[in-house]
């Protein structure tokens, strides 16, 4: 089986998406929008939506299973208050549950969380609660920075996250270090943003005791970990220097890294540099970068091709492609195991 551990509903239904217009729309002439006030989205919309996105590309690609979540930059944590990220994150969950419905074998749920510049992030464990225990979420996306590239909140490593952390604990689930988009211009969303925020959660980790309070916490940093694969002398030098433990001793039991690199000799250097063991599939489609690479003429976010490209061990292509996800995610292995 082979599990994609990142991909994003990209491609929902026009109606979502009004329903936010309609948010931002009523934050400006003080209009409370209730969650009541979406246009219904229909069964059929929903499969059209998919069909000819990530499903086709799915088994175009020969892959299996998505852990699947809302779109990432449309999660805007800056925009208006607590309440307007609550309901936002509603309608996005539930809409994900609706996918996971539709399509068992195809994809499972991971949850937004519905966090808000300056509220305790404990304010969204109902809503991880509710994602886990009645939709059937495996996990959940984590905004390092609900600020939107303006980095307000503490570190990672900061007992300000500690109650969200009690409560991923109690649920068994992990969370993927994602950022939203940015409304700060000195930061591409794509293209600087999330690789920024990759490389500076590793570094807040590193610098922290937090698995030594939290020895079950699991962390995964997308998109190839940002700049930490190409820079892991450094980071071990400043562990080193730090008089920290061997990073394999004090973060590679809790800090997993996906596959989302878009070229062979990034996945190249990934796996020369990273353990198999904290290296999990993900391709992030259809997401960041959707086009052919002219080198190739495949598309670049297409991982699957780069890791077969590869020679790898059947142990370790297994654990890439499937262990690895079913040991992080033990509520997905669980379902699996359940058939």
């Amino acid at each position: 089986m082979i599990i994609d551990c990142h991909g994003h509903y990209t491609t929902a239904p026009g109606a979502l998406q009004k329903f936010r217009d309609q948010q931002i729309a009523g934050l400006k002439t003080g209009l409370d929008v209730p969650l009541s006030a979406q246009t219904k989205i229909g069964d059929d919309e929903i499969r059209d939506s998919l069909e000819n996105a990530q499903l086709k590309l799915q088994r175009a690609r020969g892959t299996d299973l998505t852990i699947f979540s809302p779109r990432a930059s449309a999660m805007a944590h800056h925009i208006g208050n607590e309440t307007t990220s609550r309901r936002w994150t509603q309608a996005c969950n539930d809409l994900i549950q609706r996918v996971v419905g539709l399509y068992s074998d195809n994809f499972i749920g991971v949850c937004q969380l519905p966090q808000s510049p300056g509220i305790a992030p404990v304010n969204s464990a109902a809503e991880l609660e509710r994602c886990v225990k009645e939709l059937g979420f495996v996990g959940c996306n984590l905004n390092p920075d609900p600020s939107g590239g303006h980095w307000t909140s503490p570190p990672l490593t900061d007992r300000h996250w500690y109650p969200l952390y009690e409560k991923m604990a109690e649920l068994d689930v992990p969370a993927m270090v994602h950022v939203s988009s940015s409304c700060n211009a000195n930061f591409h969303a794509t293209g600087a943003h999330y690789i920024n925020a990759d490389t500076t959660a590793f570094m807040q980790f590193l610098s922290s005791d937090l698995f030594a309070d939290f020895p079950t916490l699991k962390f995964i940093i997308p998109h190839g970990g940002g700049a930490v694969p190409y820079h892991w002398g450094r980071y071990r030098g400043l562990a080193q220097d730090m008089k920290r433990p061997l990073l394999k001793d004090y973060l590679l039991k809790n800090v997993f890294f996906d596959t989302c690199v878009y070229h062979l000799p990034g996945i190249e250097l990934l796996l020369k540099v990273i353990p198999t063991d904290n290296i999990i599939f993900g391709s992030e489609m259809v997401g960041a970068v959707r086009g052919i690479d002219p080198e190739t003429g495949q598309y670049y976010d297409d991982t699957r091709r780069y890791l077969d490209a590869l020679k790898l061990s059947d142990a370790d292509r297994h654990k890439i492609f499937e262990g690895n996800a079913r040991r992080v995610f033990p509520r997905l292995d669980a379902k699996l195991a359940a058939g």
